[in-house]
């Protein structure tokens, strides 16, 4: 995390303070803790009392299952239970950066980027493309002239825009029971294979997401404190949420885990040069290892052959490796990188619809922001 307010740093240290060692987590979590991770990972219930449903399902009382779901989330295992949007149809526009930075700049050219709101994720990775980041921006933002903003603040060498031209598959799903097969086989439930672009949402459905994107409180009736965060009956908050999911502008409630105190502590971007004409059949073949979270189809550039993208998470280094090398085989692809994360320098949710993007804006043309 990169600390920049006293707001931050006061709650950077807060959370610094909770966190234990990875062997007493380790220790900390039960087969029943693991049980319930892997059910909400999934679709997380969107009923008055969701705890109890999901008690139901795996035997326990809603007490119980309330009293496990603080408890990992005081383990830092759980790290947001929200609704999860598809960026694109909610009118933002996105894409992934990567920049070719002196890497006795690196960690100055990432805190330039971070500031701004729109970066979900930016890490140090072993290539000499070596800062990689997500930017998305709100329906009224400039996607192209941000990156060549923070292309000139940071002084990059070079840098290429990596939108997603094809969708094969987006979602992570971590086997916290230990039982499944790395190499196995998952049913691919997000993709798409046209690029389109949409509207801004109506301001009802703006303040709708912006509401439901927060992190679910710890209550036997969470979704009462939205429903009155909107003013609205709970049953009112549920019908436009399960309206958000058949428009497919949502794309799921549910929790996403702190992969690393998860135990997934390796993630690996395995990037592959792919004949034009054999790419979606690849893609396709790719997007079936369950280890597969992300895969995309990507430009490709004089210095940059690569046209699809994998992400794969491992409980250690040699499990990703493995996962790809199993796809190699299966695809017959053998021109790839495989790129995998050296520094975290930002992780974190985009909020949609907040003002926050505004902000930025008013900032970066005020001059008051400061480059590298």
């Amino acid at each position: 995390m990169t600390v920049t307010s006293p707001h931050e740093a006061e709650a950077f240290e807060a959370a610094e303070a909770k966190r234990i060692s990875a062997r007493e987590r380790k220790q900390a979590i039960t087969p029943e803790d693991r049980a319930l991770l892997d059910l909400i990972q999934g679709d997380f219930p969107l009923v008055e009392r969701p705890f109890q449903i999901l008690g139901e399902k795996l035997g326990e009382s809603e007490d119980e299952i309330l009293a496990r779901f603080k408890k990992l989330r005081d383990l830092h295992v759980v790290r947001q239970v929200s609704a999860i949007f598809d960026t694109r149809r909610i009118g933002y526009k996105t894409s992934l950066v990567a920049m070719k930075v002196a890497p006795e700049n690196l960690q100055e050219a990432a805190d330039v980027i971070n500031r701004h709101p729109g970066v979900s994720h930016n890490y140090a990775r072993n290539h000499a493309y070596n800062l990689w980041f997500t930017v998305a921006v709100p329906p009224s933002g400039d996607l192209g002239r941000d990156v060549d903003e923070m292309h000139d603040l940071t002084g990059a060498e070079k840098t290429w825009m990596l939108p997603t031209l094809k969708l094969f598959k987006i979602g992570v799903t971590l086997d916290m029971t230990g039982e499944a097969d790395i190499l196995r086989k998952a049913p691919v439930k997000h993709s798409w294979s046209k690029i389109e672009t949409f509207d801004a949402p109506s301001k009802a459905d703006q303040e709708l997401i912006r509401v439901l994107q927060q992190d679910l409180p710890d209550a036997p009736r969470p979704f009462d404190a939205y429903a009155a965060e909107l003013g609205v009956s709970t049953d009112e908050l549920f019908e436009n949420a399960r309206r958000l999911l058949e428009e497919k502008k949502m794309r799921r409630f549910s929790a996403v885990l702190h992969h690393r105190d998860a135990g997934y502590v390796s993630n690996a971007m395995a990037v592959w040069e792919v004949p034009p004409e054999r790419v979606d059949e690849v893609g396709g073949q790719m997007a079936s290892f369950a280890a597969v979270s992300h895969c995309y189809e990507r430009p490709v550039y004089p210095d940059w052959p690569y046209s699809i993208f994998t992400m794969v998470h491992g409980r250690h280094k040699s499990e990703c490796t493995a996962i790809v090398d199993a796809i190699e085989k299966e695809t017959g692809i053998t021109d790839r990188a495989l790129l995998f994360s050296t520094k975290e320098f930002k992780k974190v949710r985009v909020e949609y619809f907040t003002g926050d993007y505004e902000k930025y804006r008013a900032m970066i043309e005020g001059a008051e922001y400061c480059s590298v």
